[in-house]
Parts: structure tokens; sequence; C-alpha cells
């Protein structure tokens, strides 16, 4: 499932989170932090995948260093993902929406042995 990060409402640049608003999903804050640095992982190969399969169209095979070719649809496309949010602020936005599944297997099978 491709998620289209073109309409993320994640913010561009560096916010301070409220940690009780980061910790009220998990009712503990490193936690949280964890199930996010994971996210913003799977995110971040995501869109290098996508950059890569999309720059991969332009790659020369020739061996002459001496041609350069300045592609300006290349450099359009290569500014666009530089103006993507960065993967954690996506990451972080999905979570705080509740848009990430997670689980933790000790909670769970902590509370059937109840």
């Amino acid at each position: 499932m491709a998620i289209d990060y073109k309409k993320t409402n994640a913010p561009v640049s560096t916010v301070t989170w409220d940690k009780n608003v980061l910790s009220e999903p998990t009712e503990n804050i490193y936690e949280s932090v964890a199930i996010i640095a994971k996210r913003a992982n799977q995110i971040g190969v995501e869109i290098k995948e996508e950059l890569s399969a999309k720059l991969q169209e332009f790659a020369s095979y020739s061996d002459n260093l001496e041609e350069v070719f300045e592609n300006r649809e290349q450099i359009e496309i290569s500014r666009f993902y530089e103006r993507l949010p960065k993967a954690v602020c996506i990451a972080t936005q999905e979570f705080v929406d509740g848009n990430v599944y997670f689980r933790n297997p000790e909670k769970e099978s902590f509370s059937e042995e109840k």
C-alpha cells in the first residue's frame, strides 16, 4: 500500500510536540518514540525507492564523462522530493493522527496471563 506523501499534512520544518500527546496512545513516551522511529524508517525507504525509480529513467549508461546533461525534468523531480516533509515529520503526524498500527507482544502476553 503506497501512501501519497504529497497530500500529507505533516509540517515541513521542525515542530515541538507535546510529550503528553505523543505518549497518550502507548502511555509511554519511549515506546511512542520507538514506534515513530520505526515508521520513519519505513517511510524513508519508500520515498527513496520511489525517487530512485523515477531517476532511473534518466540514467545514462555511457562511459563518457565529458557528456553531462542538464535535464530540467530530473532537477524538478529532485527538488520536489527535497521539499517534502522529512520522514520523521510524516511519521509523527501519522502517529498523532492515529494512522499507525502498532502492538506490543509483551503487553499482550502479560495481559493474557492474568
